[in-house]
């Protein structure tokens, strides 16, 4: 059971990290030029979704690269 608990905490942390890093990467283009004047709280909910599809894709496969690294011993054994 505390398997469980240490998979959990770690799926959470490691997409609070990528979600970060996809926050910090997308700081870097300038959306304004492709957006409509007074429309200010659409772009910022479609910046803020466009973080999190790309923080949690992101982190996903990292996820699943780590549990199939984990899982590669098995195939000897």
């Amino acid at each position: 059971m505390a398997e469980f608990g240490s998979q959990a905490l770690i799926s959470i942390m490691s997409h609070l990290v990528f979600i970060g890093l996809a926050w910090w990467a997308l700081q870097a283009l300038n959306f304004e030029k492709m957006l409509r004047s007074n429309h200010v709280l659409q772009a910022r909910v479609l910046y803020i979704f466009t973080t999190v599809a790309l923080g949690s894709t992101v982190s996903n496969f990292f996820l699943d690269y780590l549990q199939w690294s984990q899982q590669l011993p098995l195939i000897f054994g």
